[in-house]
C-alpha cells in the first residue's frame, strides 16, 4: 500500500513539474525565421539573431525552414541543434549544459538524456561486465541530434538549413513539431 502511495505522489510531482513547465516564464529569447521572414543571405544562410543578445540569453530558439533549432553559446562557442531530444522530443532549450569527460552536453529535461553539443553524439553512461572490477565510463550511443552549422559575420549569427540527405533520430520529432506555430513545449 505504502508502494501505491508513494507511486502516486510521485506521478503528481511529475505533472505539477511538467504544468509549471509548460505555464511557466520562459526565459529563452524566441526568435522566428519562417518563409516570410526569413533573412537569407545569397549563400543560403539564415540568420537567427545578434551575436551579442545570443551571448547574453546563453540560448535563443528559432525556426530554420520551419525546423525548431536552439543555439547555445557555451564557454565561448555557438552550437546549433535541432531543440526536440532524439528520444521522445524533449525541449532541449529547457534543458542545463553539463562537462562530461570535456565536452559540453546539454541534458535533456524530460529524461536526462546526454547530447553533446559539439556532434549531436548521445551518451550514456556504461559498464564492460566482462572487466574483473567494471567502472562506469562515458560511452556513446552514435549521433542521434542533428547538428546545424553556426557561422557568426558581422556581428550577426547565421545557421545553415539542414542537409536533409542525412537522417538523424532527431529528425522524427523535428517533423513532428514543424510548423506548430509557438515553439510548443508540450509532449
Amino acid at each position: 500500500m505504502l508502494d501505491l502511495v508513494v507511486l502516486g505522489l510521485h506521478f503528481f510531482i511529475c505533472f505539477l513539474l511538467s504544468l509549471a513547465i509548460w505555464r511557466g516564464p520562459k526565459d529563452v529569447d524566441l526568435h522566428s525565421s519562417d518563409a516570410e521572414t526569413v533573412e537569407r543571405e545569397p549563400d543560403g544562410l539564415i540568420l537567427i539573431g545578434k551575436e551579442d543578445d545570443i551571448k547574453k540569453s546563453q540560448r535563443i530558439t528559432a525556426k530554420v525552414n520551419g525546423r525548431e533549432v536552439v543555439v547555445f553559446y557555451h564557454e565561448g562557442k555557438f552550437h546549433a541543434l535541432d531543440s526536440r531530444c532524439y528520444h521522445e522530443g524533449g525541449p532541449l532549450c529547457l534543458g542545463e549544459i553539463e562537462d562530461i569527460n570535456g565536452q559540453a552536453c546539454i541534458i535533456c529535461p524530460w529524461h536526462k538524456y546526454r547530447i553533446t553539443l559539439e556532434t549531436g553524439e548521445g551518451l550514456y553512461e556504461g559498464i564492460n561486465p566482462l572487466e574483473p572490477s567494471p567502472t562506469p565510463q562515458w560511452q556513446s550511443k552514435g549521433v542521434k541530434q542533428r547538428i546545424h552549422k553556426v557561422t557568426i559575420d558581422n556581428g550577426n549569427v547565421y545557421v545553415s538549413p539542414p542537409d536533409l540527405s542525412v537522417s538523424f533520430d532527431s529528425d522524427y520529432f523535428a517533423d513532428k513539431y514543424k510548423n506548430s506555430g509557438d515553439l510548443a513545449m508540450e509532449k
